[in-house]
């Protein structure tokens, strides 16, 4: 997959399973995760550079980007604006 513009593929990272008190979660309980590995990034947009790059691990706002399947992954698309750090 190759975005367009100023848009980043990032592969979700897996829902917690367990706490750190150890209570197993059930799965109507997870969270989706705010933290996900870049996967492929867009060109820019009006001549500015991606600040982002390939296998950056990055936190993105709650209800960013757009849900996608390719090939039995989920993956989201969004714009880099919606990355709000990168580890």
């Amino acid at each position: 997959m190759k975005p367009i513009n100023d848009r980043v593929v990032v592969l979700p990272a897996p829902a917690e399973e367990v706490t750190a008190g150890g209570i197993i979660v059930p799965d109507t309980a997870k969270e989706k995760p705010q933290r996900g590995k870049v996967i492929s990034v867009g060109p820019g947009k009006d001549g500015n550079a991606m600040t982002v790059k390939k296998g950056d691990v990055v936190l993105y706002g709650k209800y960013s980007g757009q849900e996608i399947s390719h090939e039995g992954k989920d993956y989201l698309i969004m714009r880099e604006d919606d990355i709000l750090v990168i580890l």
